[in-house]
């Protein structure tokens, strides 16, 4: 196989005032270019991996670590919130997701689609591009759910931790077949993706697998009561009958290693997304992962889950096409406070590393994540990066690899990376946009970084009597010294930039696009 090296043509970005990277391309023939397998986890730390946190981590991550031994760790690389579906939308579709509906939160049971079938997605660019494109895993974006709203009352049994013994009367299931009965619209196959196979969200109802757009199988029971011990899952709802957590992670193991098998043999390339429903809970680890790692279900989940990374990997190279294909590994957000992180630092495990704040949070453990790329045509092994990227960019960094030229109403936030893929030591980009679960954000600039507002924004306490942070992370990674009242005119600085992001519908160069809705402004 042969890639070409892409002609790149600087233009000056008249909102910001700094060079980037405005890709003018042809299309290379699809037999040309390489596989994609993105492995996405969820809720896995920076400090969780091992090559991450050698001195302060103790979970053994042996096949992501080879991941980065064979590739390139990108140190600086980040979600776009503190919780998943925000960062699963701006992943996917290159854009913000503080442009959209979702400012705040994720979406909820039975929500919506955050992504309209008109806007182009990852999947749907290389569909334009000739691959054969595949979403395994969790998906939490939102359906068309085929639910009458005045049946909305038979799926729903209150919200988190509300009444799990109940047990599914006649008009219970009439209602739910009615529903399951149908096709379901709105999710992956909707955005470019040929195929779909996961269970949406597995700690929430329905409690199935779902392929392409219908359920297999149509749930008729309440998710039995053991379903929800011990940190598993968390709100009730219909389920197929005997269903149980622990099946879901090697099924997607599964159905992700026989998918690169099968496609190996084609003409054409494929692009796997696969969205893995752990560490996240339900903490559903199988009998033989329990007490591996000596440090509580957690640590043994992430040590399960990679293994599961290995199994894809080890697919990759039997198909003979590790050379030619190109995985990236990254997670959704940090780890999730929840699931015993106190008692995990008092053992010598830190999730987060040498970072302040856990998932939810605006400050870095909330977003800062792992963020390996191996590609062996491409990236020199064993290598680290320090520049700032964002998962964003992964849109615009797949348009250059196939040649291709993003539309102005495409990829409005992401930059291509693929100059840092093959070593270059220049910065891509100089701004990044991160938020906190409750959408409150933080604008990197820079070393510097500026929150607007008080506290973590997520879950966690602290600086709650500041209006506003500002911090030098070249200097203070941890975000301990708040430098806002003795740099005003760069806190002016920032607040201004952020502003022509708001306004232009954009960060990168081109025509300026609308948001979905008005974004609000911080500080409140």
């Amino acid at each position: 196989m042969r890639i070409s090296a892409p002609r790149i043509k600087i233009m000056r970005n008249v909102f910001h005032a700094l060079w980037i990277p405005f890709v003018v391309l042809t299309s290379l023939p699809a037999k040309e270019l390489p596989n994609i397998v993105i492995i996405y986890a969820d809720d896995l730390g920076y400090g969780d991996v091992q090559s991450y946190n050698p001195k302060r981590g103790r979970i053994p991550t042996p096949h992501i670590d080879r991941l980065a031994t064979d590739g390139m760790r990108f140190t600086d690389a980040h979600s776009s919130s503190g919780v998943c579906s925000p960062s699963r939308y701006t992943l996917l579709t290159g854009r913000y997701h503080w442009r959209t509906r979702l400012q705040n939160g994720i979406v909820g049971r039975w929500g919506a689609p955050v992504i309209p079938p008109e806007r182009l997605t990852i999947a749907g660019l290389a569909k334009q591009a000739g691959y054969n494109t595949a979403c395994i895993g969790k998906w939490h974006l939102g359906w068309n759910w085929p639910i009458p709203e005045e049946e909305l009352d038979l799926f729903n049994t209150g919200g988190y931790g509300g009444n799990k013994d109940v047990i599914a009367t006649d008009a219970h299931r009439e209602a739910w077949k009615s529903v399951f009965s149908q096709r379901i619209p709105g999710g992956p196959t909707t955005v470019g993706f040929d195929s779909y196979f996961g269970t949406d969200v597995p700690n929430w109802p329905p409690f199935c697998y779902i392929e392409n757009d219908q359920t297999i199988g149509i749930p008729s029971e309440y998710a039995h009561i053991s379903l929800f011990e011990k940190n598993q899952a968390s709100v009730q709802g219909p389920a197929l009958p005997n269903w149980t957590l622990e099946p879901i992670l090697p099924e997607l193991g599964k159905r992700a290693s026989d998918y690169i098998t099968q496609h190996a043999e084609s003409d054409n390339p494929y692009l796997l997304y696969m969205a893995l429903t752990s560490p996240h809970t339900p903490l559903s680890v199988n009998e033989a992962w329990k007490g591996k790692s000596g440090l509580g279900l957690y640590a043994d989940f992430v040590m399960e889950t990679d293994a599961i990374v290995g199994r894809v990997l080890s697919a990759v190279e039997t198909s003979g096409e590790t050379q030619d294909t190109l995985v990236i590994f990254t997670s959704d957000n940090g780890c999730a406070p929840y699931i015993g992180v106190e008692e995990l630092e008092s053992n010598g495990h830190y999730a987060s590393g040498d970072l302040r704040g856990y998932k939810s949070d605006v400050w870095e453990g909330g977003h800062r994540v792992p963020f390996i790329v191996r590609w062996p045509k491409v990236v020199e092994p064993g290598s680290t990066n320090d520049q700032l990227v964002h998962q964003a960019d992964l849109m615009a960094t797949f348009a250059s690899i196939f040649e291709r030229r993003l539309p102005d109403s495409a990829g409005e936030d992401s930059f291509s990376i693929l100059s840092l893929f093959k070593g270059s030591p220049d910065p891509i980009r100089k701004y990044a946009v991160s938020c906190s679960a409750k959408g409150l954000p933080g604008i990197r600039a820079g070393a510097w970084k500026l929150i607007l507002g008080p506290g973590s924004g997520g879950w966690a306490k602290g600086s709650e009597d500041e209006a506003i942070q500002l911090y030098n992370l070249e200097k203070d990674l941890g975000e301990t010294q708040n430098l806002a009242q003795k740099s005003p005119d760069t806190v002016a600085y920032i607040q201004a930039v952020y502003e022509s992001m708001i306004r232009n519908g954009r960060s990168t160069s081109g025509i300026a696009q609308s948001n979905d809705v008005e974004v609000v402004r911080y500080p409140k």
